[in-house]
């Protein structure tokens, strides 16, 4: 079962069971696919649709940070809460050293011998970590092995 599917099914789950937290931030999630494939008139893969899910994931996070300041916990717990669903639908995320075995074969991969060479490799390395890891800590980690080569 694709991706899209499984949430669909899962928005009538949450209907049958009565969980309106879950409910909301499923038929949010939903909304958002359906948007991104009118937006783009296409049908959206498994691939894609992660990228929706992580593009929510980081809205919340950001979201998260700026309530915290603003001394809102009532709306961190909820913004906390939609994390833990949308998360339900990532795949598993990798590990410290995952991510540094992937980083190290993508450099030998492209051949990367600089800095100038980093966006070969991050393009390599986010076709193989796509929704297993913040790409914007790989893009980190790429950037000092680069750098110290």
């Amino acid at each position: 079962m694709d991706l899209k599917t499984r949430i669909q099914e899962d928005v009538k789950t949450a209907m049958r069971s009565g969980d309106k937290e879950r409910l909301a931030t499923l038929r949010m999630l939903s909304a958002a696919i359906k948007q991104r494939e009118v937006d783009e008139n296409i049908q959206l893969d498994d691939t894609q649709v992660l990228a929706v899910l992580e593009k929510m994931v980081k809205q919340r996070k950001e979201s998260i940070t700026q309530f915290q300041a603003g001394g809102r916990a009532d709306l961190v717990a909820t913004e906390e809460a939609e994390i833990t669903v949308l998360r339900q639908y990532l795949p598993e995320p990798l590990s410290e050293q995952q991510l540094d075995a992937l980083i190290a074969e993508a450099i030998a991969t492209t051949g990367a011998a600089s800095i100038r060479d980093m966006g070969k490799v991050m393009a390599l390395l986010k076709s193989k970590a796509a929704g297993r890891a913040d790409m914007a800590a790989a893009g980190a980690r790429v950037k000092s092995k680069l750098g110290a080569n």
